[in-house]
Protein backbone atom coordinates (compact mmCIF):
# COMPACT_ATOMS: atom_id res chain seq x y z
CA UNK A 1 0.00 0.00 0.00
CA UNK A 2 1.15 3.52 -0.76
CA UNK A 3 2.56 5.07 2.42
CA UNK A 4 2.00 8.62 1.13
CA UNK A 5 -1.68 7.88 0.60
CA UNK A 6 -1.97 6.50 4.14
CA UNK A 7 -0.24 9.56 5.59
CA UNK A 8 -2.56 11.86 3.63
CA UNK A 9 -5.64 9.99 4.85
CA UNK A 10 -4.36 10.14 8.43
CA UNK A 11 -3.98 13.92 8.05
CA UNK A 12 -7.55 14.10 6.77
CA UNK A 13 -8.86 12.08 9.73
CA UNK A 14 -6.76 14.05 12.24
CA UNK A 15 -8.28 17.32 11.06
CA UNK A 16 -11.80 16.03 10.34
CA UNK A 17 -14.35 17.87 12.43
CA UNK A 18 -18.10 18.25 12.21
CA UNK A 19 -19.58 21.61 13.15
CA UNK A 20 -20.93 21.70 16.67
CA UNK A 21 -24.58 22.52 17.19
CA UNK A 22 -24.03 26.24 17.89
CA UNK A 23 -21.82 26.50 14.78
CA UNK A 24 -24.56 25.28 12.44
CA UNK A 25 -26.31 28.23 10.79
CA UNK A 26 -29.69 28.93 12.30
CA UNK A 27 -30.73 31.52 9.74
CA UNK A 28 -32.47 28.84 7.70
CA UNK A 29 -30.88 27.17 4.69
CA UNK A 30 -32.76 26.20 1.57
CA UNK A 31 -32.70 22.59 0.37
CA UNK A 32 -29.72 22.92 -1.98
CA UNK A 33 -27.79 24.99 0.57
CA UNK A 34 -28.50 22.39 3.26
CA UNK A 35 -27.27 19.45 1.19
CA UNK A 36 -24.17 21.40 0.10
CA UNK A 37 -23.39 22.51 3.66
CA UNK A 38 -23.56 18.93 4.96
CA UNK A 39 -21.80 17.53 1.92
CA UNK A 40 -18.87 19.94 2.28
CA UNK A 41 -18.25 18.75 5.84
CA UNK A 42 -18.57 15.06 4.95
CA UNK A 43 -16.57 15.26 1.70
CA UNK A 44 -13.29 14.09 3.29
CA UNK A 45 -15.00 10.77 4.10
CA UNK A 46 -15.74 10.33 0.38
CA UNK A 47 -18.57 7.78 0.42
CA UNK A 48 -20.67 9.81 2.83
CA UNK A 49 -22.94 12.23 1.08
CA UNK A 50 -26.41 13.65 1.12
CA UNK A 51 -28.29 15.05 -1.83
CA UNK A 52 -31.25 17.39 -2.02
CA UNK A 53 -33.46 14.49 -3.11
CA UNK A 54 -32.30 12.43 -0.12
CA UNK A 55 -33.15 15.30 2.23
CA UNK A 56 -36.60 15.58 0.65
CA UNK A 57 -37.05 11.84 1.08
CA UNK A 58 -36.10 12.00 4.78
CA UNK A 59 -38.66 14.77 5.27
CA UNK A 60 -41.34 12.71 3.47
CA UNK A 61 -40.51 9.72 5.69
CA UNK A 62 -40.78 12.03 8.73
CA UNK A 63 -37.19 11.47 9.90
CA UNK A 64 -36.82 15.25 9.79
CA UNK A 65 -39.48 17.91 10.36
CA UNK A 66 -40.84 19.78 7.36
CA UNK A 67 -38.87 22.92 6.56
CA UNK A 68 -40.47 26.23 7.48
CA UNK A 69 -40.80 28.50 4.44
CA UNK A 70 -38.61 25.94 2.58
CA UNK A 71 -35.75 26.54 5.02
CA UNK A 72 -34.00 24.09 7.34
CA UNK A 73 -33.01 25.20 10.82
CA UNK A 74 -30.14 24.14 13.07
CA UNK A 75 -32.01 21.22 14.64
CA UNK A 76 -33.02 19.80 11.26
CA UNK A 77 -29.49 20.18 9.88
CA UNK A 78 -28.02 18.43 12.93
CA UNK A 79 -30.46 15.54 12.40
CA UNK A 80 -29.47 15.39 8.73
CA UNK A 81 -25.77 15.16 9.68
CA UNK A 82 -26.63 12.19 11.88
CA UNK A 83 -28.71 10.55 9.15
CA UNK A 84 -25.99 11.10 6.53
CA UNK A 85 -23.49 9.25 8.73
CA UNK A 86 -25.83 6.54 10.04
CA UNK A 87 -27.33 5.63 6.65
CA UNK A 88 -24.12 3.90 5.63
CA UNK A 89 -24.76 1.15 8.19
CA UNK A 90 -28.40 1.41 9.35
CA UNK A 91 -31.78 1.08 7.69
CA UNK A 92 -34.08 4.11 7.76
CA UNK A 93 -36.31 2.29 10.26
CA UNK A 94 -33.37 1.80 12.62
CA UNK A 95 -32.28 5.42 12.13
CA UNK A 96 -35.81 6.47 13.09
CA UNK A 97 -35.61 4.37 16.28
CA UNK A 98 -32.26 5.93 17.19
CA UNK A 99 -33.61 9.44 16.56
CA UNK A 100 -36.68 8.67 18.69
CA UNK A 101 -34.45 7.37 21.52
CA UNK A 102 -32.34 10.50 21.32
CA UNK A 103 -35.36 12.80 21.44
CA UNK A 104 -36.71 10.97 24.48
CA UNK A 105 -33.38 11.17 26.33
CA UNK A 106 -31.51 14.35 25.37
CA UNK A 107 -32.00 17.84 24.03
CA UNK A 108 -30.91 18.23 20.39
CA UNK A 109 -27.75 20.22 21.13
CA UNK A 110 -26.40 17.82 23.73
CA UNK A 111 -27.21 14.76 21.60
CA UNK A 112 -25.70 16.18 18.43
CA UNK A 113 -22.50 17.48 20.06
CA UNK A 114 -22.02 14.11 21.78
CA UNK A 115 -22.49 12.36 18.42
CA UNK A 116 -19.85 14.61 16.82
CA UNK A 117 -17.28 13.99 19.55
CA UNK A 118 -17.89 10.23 19.50
CA UNK A 119 -17.67 10.06 15.70
CA UNK A 120 -14.44 12.05 15.48
CA UNK A 121 -12.85 10.00 18.28
CA UNK A 122 -13.92 6.69 16.71
CA UNK A 123 -12.47 7.69 13.33
CA UNK A 124 -9.13 8.62 14.90
CA UNK A 125 -9.09 5.36 16.85
CA UNK A 126 -9.98 3.12 13.89
CA UNK A 127 -7.37 4.82 11.69
CA UNK A 128 -4.76 4.18 14.40
CA UNK A 129 -4.35 7.78 15.51
CA UNK A 130 -5.71 7.25 19.05
CA UNK A 131 -4.75 4.16 21.07
CA UNK A 132 -8.18 3.51 22.57
CA UNK A 133 -11.72 4.75 22.78
CA UNK A 134 -12.80 6.44 25.97
CA UNK A 135 -15.36 4.75 28.19
CA UNK A 136 -19.00 5.45 27.42
CA UNK A 137 -20.69 7.66 29.99
CA UNK A 138 -23.21 5.41 31.77
CA UNK A 139 -26.07 7.92 31.96
CA UNK A 140 -28.76 6.60 29.58
CA UNK A 141 -26.35 3.72 28.95
CA UNK A 142 -28.45 1.82 26.40
CA UNK A 143 -28.78 4.81 24.07
CA UNK A 144 -25.10 5.69 24.33
CA UNK A 145 -23.99 2.08 23.83
CA UNK A 146 -26.16 1.79 20.70
CA UNK A 147 -24.81 5.08 19.38
CA UNK A 148 -21.22 4.01 20.07
CA UNK A 149 -21.72 0.70 18.24
CA UNK A 150 -23.21 2.46 15.23
CA UNK A 151 -20.44 5.07 15.15
CA UNK A 152 -17.65 2.52 15.48
CA UNK A 153 -19.23 0.49 12.68
CA UNK A 154 -19.32 3.58 10.45
CA UNK A 155 -15.69 4.38 11.31
CA UNK A 156 -14.64 0.85 10.36
CA UNK A 157 -16.58 1.13 7.10
CA UNK A 158 -14.84 4.43 6.27
CA UNK A 159 -11.48 2.81 7.00
CA UNK A 160 -12.26 -0.29 4.91
CA UNK A 161 -13.44 1.89 2.03
CA UNK A 162 -10.08 3.69 2.18
CA UNK A 163 -8.17 0.38 2.05
CA UNK A 164 -10.17 -0.71 -0.98
CA UNK A 165 -9.55 2.66 -2.63
CA UNK A 166 -5.81 2.28 -2.08
CA UNK A 167 -5.91 -1.22 -3.53
CA UNK A 168 -7.66 0.07 -6.66
CA UNK A 169 -5.11 2.85 -7.05
CA UNK A 170 -2.24 0.37 -6.68
CA UNK A 171 -3.52 -1.78 -9.58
Amino acid sequence: MNNEYKQEMNRVIETFRLPRYQEIPNVGLYLEQTSKYIGDYLAPLKDMSITASMVSNYVKKKLVRNPVHKQYDREQIAALFFIAVAKSVLSLDNIRMMLDLQKASYDPQKAYDYFCEEFETALRHVFGLEPQLSEVNTGHAEEKIMLRKMIVTVAHKVCLDEYFERMKQAE
